[in-house]
């Protein structure tokens, strides 16, 4: 099983930028497709960025230009790189990892808190 820790959250003054960063633990990192999700308070939880095992990224429309994820298969990790952050980007930050089944892997952890001052 894959355990996932991220981290990189804190407060920004809107128009600032964060990197966010996920490490995974285990040897078959490389072989899951990874995202990242937020949750802010009183909303559901959104797919923000992903990214393929071969590269291939996706955004949610609310982030793109603004948002570049990647991976690092020799680190085991995946980063959100956010920049010119709004207020409504504040919220709590997950990754997560889906096998080649189609199935999410982590069972949320605590993610990491991103605020937004305006």
């Amino acid at each position: 099983q894959v355990q996932l820790v991220e981290s990189g959250g804190g407060l920004v003054q809107a128009g600032g930028s964060l990197r966010l960063s996920c490490a995974a633990s285990g040897r078959t990192f490389s072989s899951y497709f990874m995202a990242w999700f937020r949750q802010a308070p009183g909303k559901q939880r959104e797919l923000v960025a992903a990214i393929t095992q071969g590269g291939t990224t996706n955004y949610a429309d609310s982030v793109k230009g603004r948002f570049t994820i990647s991976r690092d298969n020799a680190k085991n990790t995946v980063y959100l790189q956010m920049s010119s952050l709004k207020p409504e980007d504040a919220a709590v930050y997950y990754c997560n990892a889906r096998n080649s089944a189609g199935y999410w892997i982590s069972s949320w952890g605590q993610g990491t808190q991103v605020t937004v001052s305006s």
